[in-house]
């Protein structure tokens, strides 16, 4: 139990995220650093990436709500004060993908309204059926969608999306690299405490099961909608033929995405984010039920 206060603990917190990999940083990344003008020139290009971030706003604001509500609900004070520090880290990230939007060109006016117009349905859907049980002060279901579910699926996402980003969008790039660090001790989090408590309320296994089948269905249908028809990638191909270029190299998951067609892109991550949720849920004694196929 000592180690788990100290991993966990506020001190730790500091020492490793304000004042460790985010020291110097502004909105995760370098001062006055930039999208590139690409992006801001071309009207597809910024509108898809305006897109893409308003999911990312999304899946944080939920975050940040799930987080914040469950700190109540912890049935000991180390689990309160680490999902505090959890609490401030997903409200930095929505403010900072947030941010990324007004880089964007989106005014702070129209904010609510281009977060409605892009928000994905499935998305929000995934996000409405792990704030039910937050709401239901249910500790258990609670973090197991959150920090196990949602926080995994959001360390796969955003690890793809840092390699996409490497070479070509540097700025973006180490934003994620803070978010990824983030998630990776939320992810921690999520296995080291729940796997007791699942031990001691054998009886919720059922019910939190169906939420991880019902969560992982409008994952990939959020998944299948962003890749299929992805107009950013044909408009990527489109330049690159007109300019002649080859597409830098893009490693995740040994494939390389630069090489990929956006709906072999989608498989990967599906398949990636799958195969830890069977991994995880299975040291913390859930089994895996397998979600529809959108």
């Amino acid at each position: 139990m000592s180690d788990f206060l100290s991993m966990y603990s506020v001190q730790h917190w500091l020492e490793s995220c304000p004042q460790g990999y985010l020291m110097g940083t502004e909105y995760g990344h370098a001062p006055g650093a930039r999208e590139p003008e690409l992006i801001l020139e071309n009207e597809v290009l910024r509108t898809e990436t305006i897109r893409t971030t308003v999911q990312l706003v999304m899946g944080e604001r939920c975050a940040l709500a799930a987080s914040s509500g469950l700190i109540n609900a912890a049935p000991d004070e180390a689990s309160k004060r680490f999902l505090a520090t959890q609490t401030l880290d997903e409200a930095r990230h929505v403010e900072i993908f947030t941010q990324r939007l007004y880089d964007l060109g989106v005014k702070k006016a129209d904010l609510e309204s281009v977060l409605t117009q892009y928000a994905n349905p499935n998305l929000v859907k995934f996000a409405e059926t792990l704030l039910e049980k937050v709401d239901k002060k249910d500790f258990v279901s609670g973090v197991v969608g959150q920090n196990v579910i949602l926080e995994g699926m959001a360390f796969s996402v955003f690890e793809m999306m840092q390699a996409l980003s490497q070479d070509v969008n540097p700025t973006f790039a180490s934003t994620l690299s803070g978010t990824i660090a983030d998630e990776r001790r939320h992810v921690g989090f999520g296995e080291n405490i729940i796997g007791q408590l699942i031990r001691q309320h054998p009886e919720k296994k059922p019910e939190i099961e169906r939420m991880q089948r019902d969560m992982s269905y409008y994952m990939l249908a959020t998944f299948a909608d962003s890749f299929r028809g992805n107009r950013m990638a044909i408009e990527i191909d489109r330049l690159e033929e007109e300019a002649g270029l080859k597409r830098t190299k893009a490693e995740y998951q040994g494939v390389d995405l630069a090489r990929m067609e956006p709906e072999e892109m989608e498989k990967v991550l599906a398949d990636t984010v799958l195969k830890e949720f069977k991994i995880r849920l299975g040291r913390i004694g859930l089994e895996y039920q397998t979600p529809r196929t959108p």
